[in-house]
């Protein structure tokens, strides 16, 4: 049996367990050691196994405690009432968004190293422009691991929910922790400059936001780019 296939087929086997209830949500899984002991494989599959689990969203880590499981996210998603607007809702007075891209991307490093996962796992993406005044005011994307769309499946429309990470949170059982900004500067590309109307070399801020769950599941990885140039990091507390 192959790495990849060793991995992958134990983190399918608790995947199973944790979804069929065999495993109920709040219950440490076993520790990496006993897992390379019972599947008789090496601590590197082990711990590329709890990775997918945690990718899945099905595991929760816990600092001195060890691997829970998580509630899987339920299948009775269709029949939910959508409780956020889709025409805008958190945009300011003046500010349109328009939608350029929805789909699947291969992640790459900044997304991955932020969702824990390996660069080149395929995310979901939503890429818009919000305007203030009809001119262009930053290009944003927003990255999603394949457990939040699960979970609130609008977001595969072409439309702008006004509160997509609250909605995620709402819909995966678990309020809002707190909000990772990471500020630098670089240039744009090209990609960038066509999107905010901009020419030449050109300096922007990149603004990666990552949202945390109180129960320590990460909802979105958002990227914006706006002109400047500063070197910023900050952690927003959203928890009362």
């Amino acid at each position: 049996m192959s790495e990849g296939e060793g991995y992958a087929g134990i983190a399918a086997y608790y995947a199973e367990k944790i979804r069929k209830g065999e495993i109920p949500a709040g219950t440490k899984l076993p520790s990496l050691r006993e897992v390379c002991d019972t599947h008789s494989v090496s601590m590197k599959t082990a711990v590329r196994a709890f990775q997918q689990l945690k990718a899945w969203g099905l595991t929760i880590p816990r600092p001195g405690v060890g691997t829970i499981a998580a509630a899987p996210v339920s299948d009775n998603i269709e029949g939910r009432v959508k409780t956020h607007a889709a025409t805008g809702r958190a945009l300011a007075a003046g500010e349109t968004s328009r939608i350029l891209e929805i789909g699947t991307v291969a992640a790459d490093e900044v997304v991955a190293a932020r969702l824990d996962i390996e660069p080149g796992t395929p995310v979901a993406v939503r890429r818009r422009v919000v305007s203030r005044d009809g001119v262009p005011v930053h290009y944003s994307s927003s990255y999603y691991p394949a457990y939040v769309i699960a979970a609130a499946p609008e977001l595969t429309e072409p439309v702008s929910t006004g509160g997509s990470r609250e909605l995620a949170a709402e819909r995966l059982g678990s309020r809002q922790k707190g909000v990772l900004e990471e500020v630098n500067c670089r240039h744009a590309t090209e990609v960038e400059k066509e999107a905010l109307g901009l020419t030449g070399s050109v300096m922007v801020m990149q603004v990666v936001r990552t949202v945390h769950l109180k129960d320590g599941r990460i909802v979105e990885v958002g990227v914006k780019i706006v002109s400047g140039s500063t070197v910023l990091k900050w952690f927003t507390d959203l928890d009362d």
